[in-house]
This record gives C-alpha cells, sequence and structure tokens, in this order.
C-alpha cells in the first residue's frame, strides 16, 4: 500500500453498483472500501463514462457525489485511451487475451486512460476481476502507473487491519 505518500483511487461502475445495492453479495466488501477511503481522506474518482455507464440502470441522484471527485473525459485522455484500446483490440486479436462474457469496450480503455493521466492515481478500484486481465495486458504493451483493487478481497484484508 501506499502509506507513505497520498494517493488516490478511481471508482468503477461495478464498485459503486454494488456500494448502492444493499443486498449485493459484495455491498459489505463496497462498504467498507468506502469509509475506509473516507475515513482516511483518500481522494475518490469517478469518470463521467462511469456516471453515463451507472445511469444505464440507476439515477445519477442515487450516487454519493458530495464524496467523489468527477473527472469529465477530455482530450489527453481520448489519446491515451486509444493506444490502450489498441493494445486490448490487437490482444483479444491475437489470442493473448480472452475475456469471458464481455465485449471488450472502449469504455474501459477510457476509465483506464483517465486513471493514468491522474498523476495522484494508484488504484482501480472494482468488483469486476476480468478487468484485471486488461489492466495487466495495458500495462504489458503501454505501461500504467496504477493497479488494480478487487473488492472481492475485504478492505480489512486489503490494508492489513484487524477487526476487533
Amino acid at each position: 500500500m501506499h502509506s507513505e505518500k497520498q494517493y488516490s483511487v478511481i471508482l468503477d461502475t461495478s464498485f459503486l453498483i454494488r456500494l448502492l445495492s444493499a443486498g449485493d453479495p459484495l455491498h459489505e466488501n463496497a462498504l467498507g472500501y468506502f469509509k475506509y477511503f473516507s475515513e482516511n481522506n483518500i481522494p475518490m474518482y469517478i469518470s463521467t463514462i462511469t456516471v453515463a455507464e451507472y445511469c444505464v440502470n440507476g439515477d445519477v441522484t442515487e450516487l454519493p457525489l458530495r464524496n467523489l471527485c468527477i473527472v469529465p473525459f477530455n482530450f489527453q485522455h481520448a489519446t491515451v485511451a486509444g493506444k490502450y484500446a489498441k493494445a486490448l483490440f490487437d490482444a483479444r486479436v491475437a489470442k493473448e487475451i480472452v475475456v469471458e462474457q464481455r465485449v471488450i469496450i472502449p469504455n474501459d480503455a477510457k476509465i483506464f486512460a483517465q486513471a493514468e493521466c491522474c498523476s495522484d492515481v494508484s488504484y482501480f478500484v472494482t468488483s469486476d476481476t476480468e478487468a484485471a486481465k486488461l489492466l495487466s495486458k495495458i500495462a504489458e504493451k503501454e505501461g500504467v502507473s496504477f493497479s488494480h483493487m478487487d473488492i472481492h478481497t475485504p478492505y480489512t484484508q486489503q490494508f492489513g487491519i484487524l477487526e476487533m
């Protein structure tokens, strides 16, 4: 973990869905991460792309926007996203990656690009285990400065917190 310097995180749509769905099996994990980030003053970013994805089945008023920094998709993000998308599409064609039940969509590459362009983002926080494959392939081909953080791992384990 980055205990020696301040860092921030970017939250994926799947994280927000789990956070805001009390009946979801990963709700408690998402809530734990959200509280940990809030209590430790770790800035939480969301992409405008994430907002759009969430609004497919949810309403923007459900999002905890007061606690989040919104990152609009811009020109710099677009140029990096193009490289990331090409790396993913080339890897899929070359059968270097197989992603089950999912079309590699440009949105993944776009949000990864935003995380890369935000110099203090250290983690892409998600419940999407398939995203780790995509990020690993991009890191191999293009390099990235942030890591995948999967909320299937409870936050106490992720951050080495003893529960009493």
